[in-house]
């Protein structure tokens, strides 16, 4: 029952649960009326007091990144940030491209940047670019907007009217890029507009909301949420909502065609842990196990 409850909640909201007001919204809802059910799963799995975990029953946008920019190849870095729906964690993350010029970075996906992060982003380099691959990640947009003023922001047709501000397309790739990185709209999905990276060099692709990749280790919770949003196979694969804005699935396949076509080992997810190693044969899978 709960998972179906919870499977009809992402089918149907979680295109819009990452924008600023539902937030609000939906936290509270969540709050009045999954406390009592989580509260005794977590006394079941855990011994901790279910008070404590109910309280963070809400999607928290004021957390801080977990560690300074990690390193996964040259010019490649990952910032990891919380980003809780109704207590689980499905975190968000921020991936910083270095140009080999050594002085432009680019800063895919935005967050609650803090003074420190600010100041370990510009150690690596001269902030260039920001970037919002999906059409509906404006969740922390005015806070990267407020963090790295005067660089261009870019993202998706549309974006900035969600945004409030304006931003330049990602696709053609700004030529300063030159081809070290590489960008591609998926097509067939009007109401997202996703968009693809490949950093060439390290051979990683980048992507915003097409996979989510968790493992079995999470949390109870975070489990059941990500059983209802993507299902038992979740390392990686495609969430239910997403699968559901795919509106020309001819489009949407020959996109997927084309970033198969690239070369990469790596793949950077939004939400959840870096895939390091198969990467194109773990996307095929996925792909398949979602009907394409």
């Amino acid at each position: 029952m709960i998972l179906r409850i919870l499977r009809s909640f992402f089918h149907h909201f979680w295109p819009c649960v990452q924008s600023r007001t539902a937030n609000r919204i939906f936290g509270h809802w969540a709050k009045l009326c999954f406390s009592r059910t989580l509260g005794t799963a977590l006394t079941i799995k855990t011994g901790k007091d279910p008070h404590a975990e109910r309280r963070k029953l809400t999607i928290q946008s004021n957390m801080h990144s977990l560690a300074a920019p990690l390193p996964l190849a040259e010019n490649l870095w990952l910032l990891v940030y919380p980003m809780k729906i109704f207590g689980a964690d499905v975190r968000r993350n921020v991936t910083l491209l270095r140009l080999q010029s050594g002085r432009l970075i680019i800063i895919h996906s935005t967050a609650p940047f803090t003074p420190q992060d600010v100041t370990s982003i510009r150690a690596l380099g001269e902030p260039g670019w920001l970037l919002e691959g999906v059409l509906r990640h404006d969740t922390f947009a005015k806070e990267g907007r407020a963090a790295f003023p005067g660089i261009p922001y870019l993202a998706p047709q549309g974006f900035s009217e969600v945004a409030g501000f304006p931003t330049e397309p990602i696709v053609p790739a700004p030529k300063e890029w030159n081809g070290e990185v590489l960008s591609l709209e998926i097509q067939g999905t009007p109401e997202m507009r996703d968009t693809a990276l490949l950093h060439v060099a390290s051979r990683t692709l980048i992507l915003t909301e097409l996979l989510f990749n968790f493992g079995d280790n999470e949390p109870l919770w975070t489990e059941l949420l990500l059983r209802a949003a993507v299902g038992s196979e979740h390392s990686p694969g495609m969430s239910r909502p997403y699968k559901s804005e795919i509106k020309d699935e001819d489009a949407f396949r020959a996109s997927m065609d084309a970033i198969l076509q690239w070369e990469f080992d790596r793949i950077i997810v939004g939400h959840g842990d870096v895939i390091e190693f198969d990467g194109n044969a773990k996307l095929r899978v996925a792909l398949a196990a979602a009907g394409f």
